[in-house]
């Protein structure tokens, strides 16, 4: 393929650095190949492609340039909005760039988290799609040095009453679980949404948790020129190809379209990934290692390049030495395909038998497929020696990726989706019957997963947050007596708020994730973030975006988190419109010493029940608004941030003391639901007053806590909360086989628990 450069064009491409004339080649009016355009390059990025290479590129080096420069890879069109999150602390130990975040928690230990999505794979094959996600976030754990002890999974899926999505859904939860339950690693919890927004397009967004001691954390850099490229793990197939740029490139509905993509999802192995586990571990532990990547999105080219270009260095790598599982593969196939469990090593020539027998007790495969070379420059080869099938500079295929400010606006119908008050709504003509239809237990999911592998989990799925203790192989070995410490985790994300307020429904689920972890006696440390959005080619998705990411970087701000890491997901839509926007937040918090498990979701006998917070009136973004009445629309009720951050301290403190016996933050659904979920997960009910109307049992406004306390504690709760500047009333009394809310509703526990359980696997039931 041979670009003939004809005249100058005016296409501005930005890079850190580097802003390219580029050339366009002619042919008849029109750009000559368009090999590009399948591989997923523009026109203006195809020449900028041959501007950095002084030449036109082979096929080999497109493909290359095509996955790598892909939204997947580069975050071409978010990088210069996420510029804007807050990123450091003290505590902070590795940020964003890296393959995971990791925080240091005292006493030599260190935990790395990571949260990626697996959306679009997981709408053309949601086993696999699911599976292999979850393949992918514990290797972006333990490549940092950490053994991987927890996940959580954030899914939405369209009605269960339609059979797509019934078996989207199945097919998600099954692969998720088949492979986290087989690897050995619990999951712990997450969130799952039911909404038409995402029918076609699920979203499936996995954080891992893994911890270590702090001198094994390793980066994913080469050095030392002379030392070797080893790659370990599963063979290398067709499967995955291209998934980066052909996958992320289109909506679904196309039931043609979607058959062909299935070429492009991994295909994973659990037990591969055990022994990769623990084959890396270990070669971590004895320090055979330079530096390690693993080989995700864009596979041995992403591996490669990074590696190289973090270290300031080249990389020769071999195509012949590469382990095939299938005849006949290209070299572009050996580069860019993505089969899942490998692992890329940097490692002396002195270290290499050690390396080798290292993984040869763990029955991992394992070869070396390159060296690290002076210059910078990436060349593929066909066989050490042999013919040059690549070059290209190692820091183009990353750093050199166009960055584009594309144009944002506001959607059109904004100002007339903000005026639609719920308000306006008929009253229900009987709130309890509502507020069962808002009941929904996920533990039918949670059912599919095992949580408790390693014994570590305290706090099990379906509360505020998981909890578990601070402990793992490996770890440094606590003072006998010494306090035990735990991590506490959530994972939150509203696309109803954020679709009427993206900066600050964002800025919410920041805010919900942190009272979540505070509900169980956590103090916050860190964020990753995966923010799903639509087609970043229409303004008002870039506008929605960037405006997410000004009220997620507010809220950090405030409430004192440094966000570490994270994902965007681009080009989720589905017949024919951009799904609503759905950041998702994942928050880790430390409990400092952990004497017993914490209060958890419930109401004693004969407890006092106190509201910590102030109630807004108003239905706007609320679960009740949409999923009884089908009404989109309104103005989001006031967040103060400042409020909300004393408000979470003095949860963390009323927990960390005992003064709690249950607690609930006050979310999807309101009050109203945050109550009826207290009761029927410890089968006790309550009798409240005062709440008003169902604009108040129902309200989602923020920063409002549920709290179950003994008689005696009530005094001491009221003078903390006033001393905090936190507004504090007592609304009732836990007891009965009853659900009351004075005037409003007045229903069975038994009804409410029927309603809670029954509303998933009910769904699920053929029609």
């Amino acid at each position: 393929m041979n670009f003939q450069v004809m005249e100058p064009l005016a296409f501005p491409i930005m890079s850190p650095g580097i802003h390219f004339e580029v050339r366009a080649c002619r042919y008849g009016g029109a750009v000559k190949d368009a090999v590009h355009r399948a591989l997923g390059l523009t026109d203006d990025e195809a020449l900028a492609v041959e501007r950095i290479l002084g030449r036109a590129p082979n096929h080999l080096e497109l493909a290359m340039y095509a996955v790598m420069w892909s939204e997947h890879c580069s975050y071409k069109s978010s990088r210069t909005h996420l510029r804007r999150l807050p990123t450091e602390a003290p505590h902070v130990l590795v940020g964003p760039g890296e393959n995971a975040g990791v925080v240091d928690v005292g006493d030599g230990v260190a935990v790395a988290v990571r949260i990626e999505s697996h959306n679009h794979p997981s709408a053309v094959e949601p086993y696999q799609g699911a599976a292999t996600g979850v393949g992918g976030i514990l290797r972006d754990i333990f490549t940092m040095g950490a053994r991987p002890v927890a996940l959580m999974d954030s899914l939405r899926f369209g009605s269960l009453h339609e059979a797509r999505s019934r078996w989207l859904f199945e097919g998600v939860v099954s692969g998720i679980s088949g492979y986290g339950n087989s690897v050995g690693v619990p999951t712990v919890g997450g969130e799952v949404v039911f909404d038409d927004v995402y029918a076609e397009n699920p979203l499936v967004n996995v954080l891992c948790l893994g911890v270590m001691p702090t001198s094994r954390l390793v980066l994913g850099r080469a050095s030392g020129v002379g030392n070797l490229a080893v790659l370990f793990g599963s063979t290398t197939g067709r499967d995955g190809i291209g998934g980066v740029s052909v996958l992320a490139s289109a909506g679904f509905g196309d039931a043609e379209a979607e058959q062909a993509k299935r070429p492009s999802v991994q295909v994973g192995d659990p037990f591969e990934e055990k022994r990769l586990i623990e084959a890396c571990l270990e070669l971590l532990d004895a320090g055979l290692v330079v530096g390690i990547q693993d080989l995700g999105g864009a596979g041995l080219t992403c591996a490669t390049s990074e590696t190289a270009a973090r270290g300031g260095v080249g990389m020769d790598v071999y195509a012949s030495e590469v382990a095939r599982r299938q005849p006949g593969m290209e070299p572009f196939e050996v580069m860019t395909s993505e089969s899942q469990e490998r692992m890329l090593a940097i490692v002396t020539p002195e270290s290499l038998d050690q390396v080798l027998a290292v993984c040869g007790r763990w029955e991992v495969r394992a070869s070396v497929v390159g060296t690290v070379t002076h210059g910078g420059r990436l060349r593929i080869l066909d066989h050490p020696g042999g013919d040059v099938l690549a070059d290209v500079p190692a820091s183009s295929l990353h750093d050199a990726a166009p960055v584009y400010d594309r144009p944002a606006s506001p959607p059109d119908d904004l100002a007339e989706l903000r005026a639609a008050d719920p308000a306006r709504l008929p009253p229900p003509a009987d709130c309890g019957q509502d507020l069962l239809a808002l009941l929904a237990d996920p533990a039918w999911v949670y059912r599919q997963y095992d949580h408790q592998l390693f014994l570590n989990t305290v706090e099990p799925p379906g509360g505020d947050a998981a909890v578990l203790r601070l402990k793992a192989p490996g770890l440094p070995k606590a003072p006998l007596g010494a306090p035990s410490k735990a991590l506490a985790v959530s994972t939150d994300g509203n696309g109803r708020w954020c679709a009427l307020d993206p900066r600050q429904g964002t800025a919410m689920n920041v805010a919900e994730s942190v009272l979540n972890v505070a509900c169980v006696g956590g103090r916050p440390l860190a964020l990753v973030n995966c923010l799903n959005f639509g087609n970043p080619e229409h303004p008002e998705v870039m506008w929605q975006l960037s405006e997410s990411i000004d009220g997620m970087a507010e809220a950090c701000r405030v409430l004192g988190i440094p966000v570490v890491g994270g994902n965007v997901s681009l080009y989720n839509e589905s017949r024919g419109r951009d799904i609503d926007p759905t950041p998702v937040v994942g928050v880790v918090g430390l409990i400092e010493r952990l004497d017993a498990r914490p209060p958890g979701v419930g109401l004693a006998e004969g407890g006092r029940v106190l509201l910590l917070g102030q109630t807004v009136l108003t239905l706007a973004g609320s679960l009740w608004a949409l999923q009884v009445r089908g009404h989109r629309g309104g103005t989001l009720p006031p967040l103060d941030l400042g409020l909300h951050a004393r408000l979470t301290e003095l949860v963390r403190g009323l927990v960390e003391e005992g003064l709690a016996v249950g607690i609930h933050d006050v979310s999807d659904g309101g009050i109203g639901v945050a109550l009826a979920e207290m009761a029927v997960r410890s089968g006790v009910g309550f009798d409240v007053g005062g709440i008003g109307d169902h604009a108040a049992l129902f309200s989602e406004s923020p920063s409002r806590v549920v709290l179950c306390s003994e008689g005696h504690a009530v005094e001491q709760v009221g003078r903390r909360a006033q001393a905090a500047g936190v507004p504090f009333s007592e609304i009732g009394v836990a007891g009965g086989h009853r659900l009351v809310v004075q005037g409003l509703v007045d229903v069975g526990v038994d009804q409410a628990e029927a309603a809670w359980r029954d509303a998933i696997p009910g769904a699920l039931l053929p029609a």
